[in-house]
């Protein structure tokens, strides 16, 4: 006990250093025992019967995760997958349990037991809350989705947590969404819909649209996604102006020019944001830039929120630089976005007023929302949930962040 004392005095780490040896101890069993039972299995000769009979077993090695925030589309979808893997699997079991509750430091505690925690973009992967998740058991952090901003990485490394992600699921989603809320600010579908719905079947200046022909298009941003609505603009027949730090031939080739940020900012008629949210992207679009922008710009931004600064957005609209904007994302969307509002006030001033103005067509973060992106996240998880249970580690995961 005197040694104790004395350690744990002279070390201040002390107990965060014993809370991750008995951890990573609790894992290497945990391991030790699946590969030993499924050892057993494999040299018993088991018939095929005997097998389905022992994988019900009780003796059957679970592999548990939590799934975090879900909504009816999560569970309707994950549920049927995740049966169908268990059937073709001997050895392990997959068990996910659903909660509607995001993960934040207030609900970490709901995973004690758990081998890992499934994600999904407004979830709080803290290192408050990584430290919790540790010491409850879990080894595994699955993001749900591509973005893992939300997820203090130097944390997981620290508590020794695996995080792996969806890197790509549906890019033409994302990009055809971008392509929908175009059209909708540029042709005024939102507000003609409405009026038709009321009877009102006359044309004025405030329905009035432009050819997108012609036009110059601004892509900032040229990965997967970018690529493949750089390919939807050129069908339109607009000219193709494009920024990224990292220049992709396949652009160049269908006639994309890379230029500058400011030589997009200056003479675009249309501004399609589809970068990763970085300090160097962050309020890519804000009060600085307002005045290069080339006046009636249509700002689309089907990405991550942060990348525009939402009040000089407002300012810009409001002040007729800016012409409309479609928007998928929302940089303080997480206290509303997958959750139903429609009897509640929403407190947002900033998220009042973009919901207020006709100039702005918004949807909440569903430019992802096909049957074959679900598909694929749904599987994808899975396969990273089965490599991890497989004893896999690190960089080895095929979709390690």
């Amino acid at each position: 006990m005197n040694f104790f004392v004395y350690f744990h005095r002279s070390n201040p780490d002390f107990a965060l250093e014993t809370i991750q040896f008995l951890t990573q101890e609790l894992r290497r069993q945990t391991k030790i025992t699946r590969a030993t039972k499924t050892a057993g299995k494999r040299d018993d000769g088991a018939s095929e019967s005997l097998r389905q009979s022992y994988r019900r077993s009780d003796d059957a090695v679970v592999f548990k995760v939590l799934c975090y925030d879900t909504t009816s589309w999560v569970r309707e979808n994950f549920e049927p997958q995740v049966e169908a893997f268990n059937q073709n699997q001997e050895f392990i079991v997959l068990k996910m349990d659903y909660t509607a509750d995001r993960l934040d430091v207030n609900t970490a505690s709901y995973a004690v037991g758990y081998d890992g925690v499934c994600l999904f973009v407004n979830d709080t992967a803290s290192a408050d809350v990584l430290q919790i998740l540790s010491m409850g058991g879990v080894g595994v952090i699955c993001m749900r989705c591509a973005g893992f901003d939300r997820v203090d990485l130097n944390a997981a490394k620290t508590f020794g947590l695996d995080v792996v992600r969806v890197p790509a699921y549906s890019p033409y989603a994302v990009a055809e969404h971008a392509i929908a809320l175009l059209m909708s600010v540029n042709r005024k579908t939102h507000s003609a819909n409405t009026r038709v719905k009321m009877a009102n079947f006359t044309l004025d200046s405030g329905l009035l649209g432009m050819d997108i022909h012609g036009k110059n298009v601004g892509v900032m941003g040229t990965g997967k996604i970018g690529q493949i609505l750089c390919s939807i603009v050129k069908g339109f027949g607009a000219n193709l102006l494009v920024y990224d730090v990292f220049e992709a031939d396949c652009v160049k080739e269908m006639g994309g020019k890379y230029v500058s940020k400011e030589e997009i900012y200056q003479i675009c008629d249309v501004i399609f944001l589809m970068m990763p949210l970085l300090p160097a992207t962050k309020h890519t679009i804000n009060a600085d830039v307002l005045p290069l922008l080339k006046k009636g710009v249509i700002i689309i931004n089907t990405s991550r929120g942060g990348l525009i600064d939402t009040t000089a957005l407002l300012d810009g609209i409001k002040s007729g630089i800016i012409g409309g904007a479609g928007l998928d994302v929302y940089e303080n969307e997480g206290d509303y976005f997958f959750q139903d509002w429609s009897a509640k006030n929403v407190d947002d001033p900033v998220l009042q007023q973009l919901l207020g103005n006709n100039k702005i067509v918004m949807t909440a973060h569903q430019a992802f929302f096909t049957r074959e992106a679900i598909d694929k996240i749904v599987s994808t998880t899975i396969e990273n949930i089965q490599e991890y249970s497989e004893g896999i580690r690190g960089k080895d995961l095929s979709n390690s962040v």
